[in-house]
């Protein structure tokens, strides 16, 4: 009975989140804040009374929906978009998450030191501090933006995608590295000495060194081994899915690597390769990310308890308030100096530094290794989240609209038609965008060359089914099927300015 009743609870919690995500939209406001906000209130503070105190649990549940949440994200990143700011957001997924850590906790030392000097809080014990809270996430941004059909001008979208992305790695490496140096001083008795902090970069370039070559190599097999392996049951190709995020994730872990980074190499490798079943298998990996992130963050909820939150607020609105408006935009200054990033683009990159669910997350490690202290921290970084999406969730469209950075959402509708490769024909697919000077066509009357199919018309936001008398607009979306030379041959047939291409 106990059994089903947990499962019953499980569902109704999950769809309770499905439903209040829609909420979330209308109050201009990331979903994790609502999924957070459903799992506080089902706890043991909340209306629902469900006690979960387990951190050790949390922190497994949690490590593998970011990773399944980090795959996902990477195998949606387009290479050809964020090659362009791959300098300037590797920098700030790095150095920017180190200064980030490090600004942050000599001033959480200081502020300790001031409010509650009794409690003796050490300078690493704040150092760990600053590095669980050191990483950002874009996709609260982004979420509050197309909410409000809203997107950011110039390499503004990628930047901030290629670097939320990349820096829970970085994120989780600080952690475990000052988990580390404080058990140390504590079973010791003696403060680390500052020279022994110079181990961190030897540390991370073979933690990460390993996790990316693992990443890479198992992305790039796996994508081969979806075009050779030709299963009997097309449901195999999504449980294969499941593995290859479970192998990038877990294999590193073992040989002493960041999983987190492999996880992200193997997704980004994915995503950027052809193989049969590649459109059903990433939207396989996206609700299977919205179902982790759901997961996580109601969970997290759970093991939070709103009145120790809300007795640790002073601290939390310091250490929030000097991250939001001096440490966050002094390391992304300091990491952009160099760039050909505006002014006026560095303050909205300094601005949408959002904190999301990874902090909380991480926030767990110090729970499980029973530090001291270490409920005064998780209420701590519960909070600084909270802040962090409530004030700067809600400005930054605003803030962006100031600096002339916003610009129009371009949604693109629901496809009535689904193309999948499956190996076993020998035709491809294009979208093409016709020009202007194709008004007033027909479609008998463009002479395709053979082989070539014309499947669906995408006008705005409506579809239509291609006939011979159907009269073309400039700006119509072409769907064409054929094989590659037929293609192309159709293709400059067409325009030779066409304004959009790409493979379905």
């Amino acid at each position: 009975m106990e059994l089903y009743v947990g499962l019953f609870i499980t569902a109704v919690l999950v769809f309770i989140c499905l439903l209040s995500s829609k909420i979330s939209s209308h109050l201009n406001m990331p979903s994790l804040l609502v999924f957070l906000a459903v799992g506080m209130i089902a706890g043991s503070e909340g209306i629902g009374g469900l006690s979960f105190d387990n951190a050790k649990a949390a922190n497994y549940i949690g490590s593998t929906a970011m990773a399944f949440i980090l795959f996902s994200g990477a195998f949606d990143t387009d290479w050809k978009s964020v090659r362009r700011v791959f300098v300037a957001g590797g920098i700030l997924s790095s150095l920017g998450v180190l200064l980030t850590a490090l600004i942050v906790g000599i001033f959480a030392w200081g502020l300790f030191a001031y409010l509650i000097p009794e409690k003796d809080i050490s300078l690493s014990w704040c150092l760990l501090l600053g590095s669980v809270i050191s990483s950002t996430d874009a996709a609260a941004v982004f979420s509050i933006l197309r909410s409000r059909n809203v997107s950011l001008r110039g390499k503004l979208q990628p930047l901030l995608e290629l670097e939320s992305g990349s820096n829970d790695p970085m994120a989780a490496f600080l952690t475990l590295f000052m988990v580390g140096v404080v058990l140390a001083e504590d079973s010791s008795g003696t403060p680390m000495p500052l020279a022994e902090y110079w181990t961190i970069f030897p540390t991370f370039a073979v933690k990460m060194s390993v996790g990316l070559v693992v990443g890479l190599c198992t992305g790039w097999i796996a994508a081969r081994l979806y075009n050779k392996i030709d299963f009997d049951y097309n449901g195999l190709y999504y449980v294969l899915g499941l593995v290859v995020v479970l192998i990038s994730y877990s294999l590193p872990e073992l040989i002493e690597g960041n999983g987190f980074m492999g996880v992200y190499a193997a997704g980004m490798v994915m995503g950027n390769s052809r193989f049969v079943f590649h459109n059903g298998v990433g939207k396989f990996y996206d609700g299977i990310a919205w179902m982790m992130q759901v997961a996580l963050f109601s969970m997290l909820g759970l093991l939070a308890f709103p009145s120790q939150i809300w007795e640790a607020k002073w601290i939390g609105i310091s250490v929030a308030a000097f991250l939001m408006l001096f440490a966050r935009p002094l390391a992304v200054f300091i990491c952009m100096v160099k760039s050909s990033f505006s002014m006026r683009e560095r303050a909205l990159v300094s601005w949408v530094g959002l904190r999301g669910g990874a902090p909380i997350m991480l926030a767990t490690f110090p729970l499980m290794a029973e530090l001291e202290n270490s409920s005064l921290m998780f209420n701590v970084v519960f909070f600084i989240v909270l802040s962090s999406v409530l004030i700067q969730g809600m400005t930054v469209m605003p803030f962006a609209r100031l600096l002339g950075l916003d610009a129009p959402l371009h949604k693109a509708p629901r496809m009535p038609l689904s193309i999948e490769e499956t190996g076993n024909a020998d035709t491809d697919s294009l979208e093409v965008t016709l020009p202007d000077s194709m008004t007033g066509r027909n479609l008998v009357s463009l002479e395709l060359p053979e082989g070539t199919l014309i499947l669906l018309i995408q006008r705005g936001e409506k579809f239509i089914v291609p006939r011979g008398e159907t009269k073309l607009m400039g700006g119509d979306v072409l769907t064409l099927m054929g094989g590659k030379t037929a293609l192309k041959s159709a293709l400059k047939t067409l325009t030779d300015d066409v304004t959009q291409e790409s493979p379905q």
